[in-house]
């Protein structure tokens, strides 16, 4: 009995004693992970400016650590200066903007600027790869900005975490001699157009969706820019995102490193393979095409010979009225006079809603004419006397109400009117303005 009591005893106290040798792993784990987010820098600061020192000489540890591009003859020492001494910004620290990041820090571009207002979540580590579990929550630039520099200390990288518009757009780009678009958005791809072609910036632009990329040069030399492919932003309703139609991880990851390689070739003024041209990639039959697009336009309205556009304007009106939910929030906040339209079916409404007033339109009654008529009615009882009057239309992920704002629009047609779409929809607020709001 003693025997067996004694044999009961050791293996409790060799099962506490692994309990408790787990709970020390963990915990060293979390030390670990707290150290490493101590080093992650913090969003740049009040001003854009930045400076960065004129390079005329490699060290003997840079000869080393660049030594298999320096033996080539297309960049050499000279090259590899020109990249020391070249500024690269890159909009967007997801898909495209992570492997164009970490490869122009490879590279030895001597600073990079990492654009991006949001936080790292769980659904981005299959395509963001400079982010990981336990930055989950950490700010985007500062998570890629850390990577970067880990990789390549000698490379100055800057992050910004602000949510680029036109009224910071240019004071953050004029310190950069090539910009990157990785963003995901029509209204960031024709501010950054516009913003390049004021600055005198060459912009190269990627962009994946699904199995399939696409990457081009705008604003450099003699070729075209955005506005001279597509004049005028398509409807809302027919672009699709990544969080809407899906994208395989890789995908985004062969655009962005060809984004690297371009901005690098840039630098070293050895030309670009896309100016002009068009890449096209399909990851399902692993091919790419290239196409050769129109050439500069005289009529364009920002780079042709009589531009029109000298100053940027609100790019969200511009590409269809949309709204995000910090804009929303502060129309609420002010109590100023409004309408808000939910598309999303009555059953959904039970579960949750905005904390205001709501008028529920169902997006399959968005275009009978009774539903329209009782919508009208209420709007005019609402904006009686008043010049301008905004509408908002919400659903649950910012899908829907793009669809709905464009037939309001066609159906009302009102100088004084104005829809609105919240982007992001109810996702959006529950994860930036309000996260005890229910998401389902």
């Amino acid at each position: 009995m003693l025997k067996a009591s004694a044999f009961i005893i050791g293996y409790e106290m060799e099962e506490e004693i692994q309990k408790l040798k787990i709970q020390l792993e963990l915990k060293e784990q979390e030390n670990r992970r707290l150290k490493e987010l101590l080093k992650i820098p913090n969003a740049y600061p009040s001003t854009y400016d930045v400076k960065q020192e004129s390079r005329t000489s490699l060290t003997n540890a840079e000869i080393g650590r660049y030594s298999r591009q320096l033996i080539l003859p297309e960049i050499g020492v000279q090259g590899q200066l020109k990249l020391a001494n070249t500024s690269v910004l890159v909009v967007g620290a997801g898909g495209l903007g992570c492997p164009a990041g970490i490869y122009l820090a490879a590279a030895g571009v001597g600073r990079i600027g990492i654009v991006d207002y949001d936080e790292v979540e769980l659904s981005n580590l299959h395509r963001q790869i400079l982010h990981s579990e336990g930055k989950v929550g950490v700010a985007k630039s500062s998570s890629a900005a850390s990577a970067c520099s880990q990789l390549n200390s000698l490379v100055q990288c800057v992050p910004y975490r602000v949510q680029l518009d036109s009224s910071n757009a240019l004071q953050i780009i004029k310190n950069y001699d090539i910009v990157l678009d990785a963003s995901d958005n029509v209204a960031t791809r024709y501010l950054l157009n516009d913003a390049c072609i004021l600055c005198k910036k060459p912009l190269v632009s990627g962009s994946a969706l699904r199995f399939e990329g696409q990457l081009t040069v705008y604003g450099y030399k003699d070729g075209p820019c955005y506005r001279c492919l597509y004049p005028k932003p398509p409807p809302p309703e027919t672009v699709t995102n990544c969080s809407d139609g899906g994208v395989l991880g890789v995908i985004p990851g062969i655009i962005g490193s060809i984004q690297a390689l371009e901005a690098i070739k840039i630098a070293c003024e050895m030309g670009s393979s896309f100016c002009q041209k068009m890449l096209l990639f399909d990851g399902q039959e692993g091919t790419f095409r290239t196409i050769k697009l129109r050439s500069k336009q005289p009529s364009c309205i920002v780079c042709g010979d009589y531009p029109e556009i000298t100053e940027l304007i609100d790019y969200q009106q511009f590409c269809g009225s949309r709204a995000d939910d910090k804009e929303y929030k502060q129309i609420l906040d002010s109590r100023q006079k409004h309408v808000l339209i939910d598309v999303r079916m009555p059953v959904e409404m039970e579960i949750c809603k905005l904390p205001t007033d709501t008028y529920n339109l169902p997006i399959n009654c968005v275009g009978r004419e009774d539903s329209l008529a009782s919508l009208k009615s209420h709007i005019q009882s609402r904006s009686a006397g008043q010049e301008f009057f905004p509408v908002y239309v919400v659903c649950r992920r910012g899908n829907d109400s793009q669809i709905a704002v464009q037939k309001l629009k066609n159906h009302f047609k009102s100088d004084s009117i104005h829809f609105k779409d919240i982007t992001g929809g109810l996702y959006a607020w529950a994860k930036h303005i309000d996260t005890n709001f229910p998401v389902y």
